[in-house]
């Protein structure tokens, strides 16, 4: 049997644009978020309110990361014949890497006196919200075909 795929195609995902575009602009209002969330758990609940605010966004920040990030290290395998398994693989990976970290972290922050419990959670959901808003905006302005990655044949010639 044949391979039909000629060599010389670039295989790179259209989608790797869209998840750098979403990374750099989740990048920028994770910053914002970091910002306004520091400033008010200061003004609200003072030290632990800001050591928490920080830690809130952090957490959302890398949450966010990871997923594109996993999903852009899977793409890289885009011209490999097991591409479909090691995509799963680094993406689920990815989800089960994060969900450990969570829940280390809860566990680990759980009995902290030294942050604010509201605060950390109110900052890490408007992180959370923040990046989903990115998400959406960036794929809804995005110029991403309903079909992608194919290579249309050759029109016949009349010779």
């Amino acid at each position: 049997m044949t391979d039909a795929r000629p060599e010389s195609a670039d295989r790179t995902p259209t989608s790797n644009p869209v998840l750098r575009r979403a990374l750099a602009w989740g990048g920028v209002l994770a910053a914002i978020v970091l910002v306004v969330s520091a400033v008010l758990g200061f003004v609200f609940a003072g030290t632990a309110g800001l050591v928490s605010a920080l830690i809130g966004t952090l957490m959302a920040v890398v949450f966010m990361g990871i997923t594109a990030a996993s999903i852009l290290l899977a793409n890289r395998f885009a011209s490999s014949d097991v591409f479909v398994g090691v995509f799963f693989g680094i993406v689920l990976g990815g989800w089960l890497l994060k969900f450990i970290v969570f829940i280390v972290l809860v566990v680990v922050l759980r009995d902290a006196a030294w942050l604010n419990p509201t605060v950390l959670f109110l900052s890490l959901v408007a992180g959370v919200i923040a990046s989903l808003v990115v998400d959406v905006l960036v794929v809804a302005k995005s110029r991403l075909p309903y079909v992608s990655d194919v290579q249309l044949p050759k029109a016949p010639t009349d010779d």
